[in-house]
């Protein structure tokens, strides 16, 4: 998710001093190191490139160092993508920076990689195979971006579909809908928008964060393009009851497609609760989604994208590239892409194995289960799953109704702030009397003894609140606000939509 940023004007005085600058510039400057320079004198540009540039150890420095500000990757609990991995893969990544994946002609062998990596992500779904005798085809797939993309690539594939139906049948074609759980991501909020797509919410309450089966196969009409069923939601984690939603479909003979969106945990049942049984080994799954850049271990900017067979991908929406004088497919709402990330996606997959993975997730289970205790242990009433196979690793939980308390959730995310810990606080979706939770992911890079480390730092923020009086707490939460971190400014255009659940609800758009 980018955020739009506003085109400023410089200031008139910051204007004058580079024009002053500009003009006395040394052509041969000498120094001794980057702080002995004149750059390290002058504020960095912000709104025009100066006339002249810089040495790029000097450039390099500066950056690094205002980069610095930021928060520390290995402290952000609140984001599922991955912060960390080995050397090796990194060297691997960096080596392919400059290659566009999409050129398949010059990198043929990075394009067949990117196969290897949909046959073996599509062998862990239990994907339909391609029959030898080549007269029916089975699944295929390709890599996205994320899971944005693989989202609203489904999602176009679904309307088309239906579209495509509904002419045939010579009826009307103009008012599609899509049915969700209205604790979905931000994304799903865009496709329905971007595509002119209807939502119809099943609505989560105070004690269900799921989507309910028969509220949602009761929403099906004959305009409902398929129904989106979660599997790890992205306030509690928990895994939505595909099956059940496939079982009533089938048991009232409804014919509406099923796509799970597995961002979270695609990566995570297979390893964690094989038994579990949600995609396409269920006739009504078409196509999911999962996220290579979350509990698929490489860094962003890589998702999958699947479907059962080319019955549930229109062939109007693909299109043919020549690579080496063959026609390949495509289906993808960007062009140029780095191949970084196909590659690092790759190397986990051959360098971990099935037991490998296994291994990191029954970990982070185990990890996620020594959080949860911590946290009850101090009072918080737990959202999450509690069995550690109802769920991706991860604890949600709140404080316990209490009228003398005078500090909530988000006045405890912003002391945590203070020690550098990134938990952010949410309201939760609609219908849920405006719920408050904290989330922690509990990722890969995040072992046992910080994880003890953040309950005791969760403790003592807890007593430093406890010790403040309310006006003492509420100054505490707005300095924190105004000085904490320093946010680039929203588009004063775009300020108090009202377009979206967050907008009209309150619902917090979560980080993903």
């Amino acid at each position: 998710m980018v955020h739009l940023s506003r085109v400023k004007r410089e200031p008139s005085h910051r204007r004058h001093h580079r024009q002053e600058r500009d003009a006395t510039v040394a052509q041969n400057p000498m120094y001794a190191n980057v702080y002995a320079t004149r750059y390290a004198s002058e504020e960095l540009p912000m709104h025009v490139m100066n006339q002249q540039g810089m040495p790029a150890e000097v450039a390099s420095r500066m950056i690094a160092d205002e980069l610095s500000l930021d928060g520390n990757p290995l402290l952000n609990m609140a984001s599922f993508v991955t912060t960390y991995m080995e050397k090796e893969a990194e060297e691997l990544m960096s080596n392919a920076m400059s290659k566009n994946f999409i050129d398949y002609e010059q990198y043929p062998q990075t394009a067949l990689m990117q196969n290897r990596c949909v046959n073996m992500i599509a062998e862990l779904l239990n994907a339909p195979q391609n029959h030898d005798t080549g007269k029916e085809e089975g699944a295929m797939g390709t890599s996205t971006v994320g899971s944005s993309e693989a989202i609203m690539l489904a999602m176009l594939a679904m309307k088309k579909r239906w579209q495509n139906k509904r002419k045939a049948e010579g009826k009307d074609w103009s008012r599609p809908n899509i049915i969700m759980n209205s604790a979905v991501q931000v994304c799903w909020e865009k496709a329905v928008r971007y595509f002119d797509v209807e939502e119809k919410y099943v609505y989560c309450t105070e004690d269900r964060f799921v989507i309910d089966p028969v509220q949602a196969v009761d929403l099906v009409d004959e305009n409902t393009i398929g129904i989106c069923a979660i599997m790890g939601t992205t306030y509690t984690g928990h895994y939505e009851d595909v099956k059940a939603i496939n079982d009533l479909l089938v048991k009232r003979n409804i014919d509406c497609p099923i796509h799970v969106d597995a961002a979270s945990g695609g990566f995570v049942a297979p390893f964690t609760a094989p038994s579990r049984v949600w995609d396409f080994r269920l006739e009504n799954v078409v196509s999911i989604n999962v996220s290579g850049h979350k509990y698929g271990l490489v860094y962003p900017g890589i998702g999958w994208v699947f479907w059962r067979s080319p019955e549930y991908l229109p062939k109007e929406l693909v299109f043919n590239v020549n690579y080496l004088g063959a026609e390949q497919a495509t289906f993808t709402l960007n062009f140029s892409k780095g191949a970084s990330n196909v590659i690092g996606q790759y190397y986990q997959l051959i360098r971990l194995g099935r037991e490998g993975y296994k291994v990191i997730m029954h970990n982070l289970t185990q990890i996620s289960s020594q959080l949860r205790k911590g946290i009850q242990d101090l009072g918080f009433i737990i959202l999450s799953d509690t069995t550690g196979t109802g769920g991706v690793p991860l604890v949600a939980f709140r404080f316990p109704d209490d009228e003398n308390r005078l500090f909530d959730e988000f006045a405890l995310s912003a002391v945590l702030r203070r020690r550098g810990w990134v938990i952010p606080a949410y309201t939760m979706a609609p219908n849920s009397s405006q719920m408050k939770l904290m989330r922690i992911v509990v990722r890969e890079d995040f072992t046992t003894h910080r994880c003890m480390l953040l309950i005791e730092d969760i403790k003592q923020a807890l007593k430093s609140l406890d010790d403040m009086d309310h006006m003492t707490v509420q100054r505490y939460i707005q300095y924190i606000g105004e000085h904490g971190h320093h946010l680039p400014p929203g588009h004063s255009f775009y300020q108090n939509e009202q377009h979206s659940l967050q907008g009209t609800t309150g619902k917090s758009h979560t980080v993903c």
